[in-house]
């Protein structure tokens, strides 16, 4: 499923630079065997229940660092009331995991958004939804913001219904959380972040959104190194060892300009940075 839309928009100099960065994180992904979907960027978010504003609903349960590492939201009926609610997409992106994870996790949806930040270069997040009592997307559709994903559910009677709901800015977690650092380095406070991304700039151009990588639940993690999108994304390189438990290295943010010099000057391999 792609988005309809006009012909792309004529870049200017700043969107330049997030094409080409995108660009090349495309360059990277296929050489390591990861699909990609393209997608417009999300033009904002809006909360994953009672569209768009969370009417109806409530956080029996809030995000806190090295804690609860998203957020639980109940219908205001109380009890299992809620069950079968519909759950929406908080924003356009493209659907990257849709299984039943059994354990505690249930019926999963993850969402990957791209979009443009408050400085211009364009960012991605993964938004995820989980308990659910059904699932109504599959993995690399593309979704529109508001768009149903699934219903509320309790991971078949294992908890009260209610929808834990995430927002990660590192985009390798998947359904491997543990062997994440529990902290601000890896996840966003979901209210937090979508009441500061309501409305956002887009285009008509679409972008590629890489699927996958990381490992499915339970599986090792492939060590990381290189190619970083500036919000704790990376390429896996070295197959079969583990992840340390470390969220994104401080000197992240400076990469795409790196990586930019080394297009300039021919010199660019994907997933490579020795010069780090």
């Amino acid at each position: 499923m792609m988005t309809g839309g006009k012909p792309p928009l004529r870049s200017g100099p700043g969107r330049r630079g997030g094409s080409l960065a995108l660009g090349l994180l495309l360059l990277a992904c296929i050489a390591h065997g990861a699909d990609s979907v393209r997608c417009q960027l999300a033009d904002g978010f809006d909360f994953p229940v009672g569209k768009p504003n969370g009417e109806g609903y409530y956080k029996s349960r809030g995000y806190w660092p090295n804690g609860h590492l998203g957020e639980d939201w109940n219908g205001r009926g109380g009890g299992n009331s809620d069950l079968g609610d519909p759950i929406y997409s908080c924003a356009r992106g493209v659907v990257v995991i849709s299984e039943n994870v059994r354990s505690g996790w249930g019926n999963c949806v993850l969402v990957r958004h791209a979009y443009r930040d408050a400085s211009g270069k364009i960012a991605m997040v993964d938004s995820l939804y989980a308990h659910l009592h059904q699932r109504v997307v599959r993995a690399g559709q593309v979704v529109e913001k508001g768009q149903q994903v699934g219903t509320m559910g309790g991971n078949n009677g294992m908890y009260y219904v209610h929808l834990h709901f995430e927002m990660r800015k590192n985009l390798r977690i998947g359904m491997n959380r543990t062997l994440f650092a529990r902290d601000n380095s890896n996840y966003y406070s979901p209210s937090d972040f979508i009441n500061k991304h309501r409305t956002l700039s887009g285009s008509f151009q679409k972008y590629p959104i890489p699927l996958g990588l990381f490992a499915p639940y339970g599986q090792a993690l492939e060590e990381t190194k290189g190619l970083d999108s500036g919000q704790g994304f990376r390429v896996p390189t070295a197959p079969g060892k583990v992840l340390p438990e470390s969220g994104p290295s401080a000197d992240d943010e400076d990469f795409w300009s790196k990586l930019r010099n080394r297009l300039k000057q021919g010199t660019v391999t994907p997933g490579l940075d020795s010069g780090r």
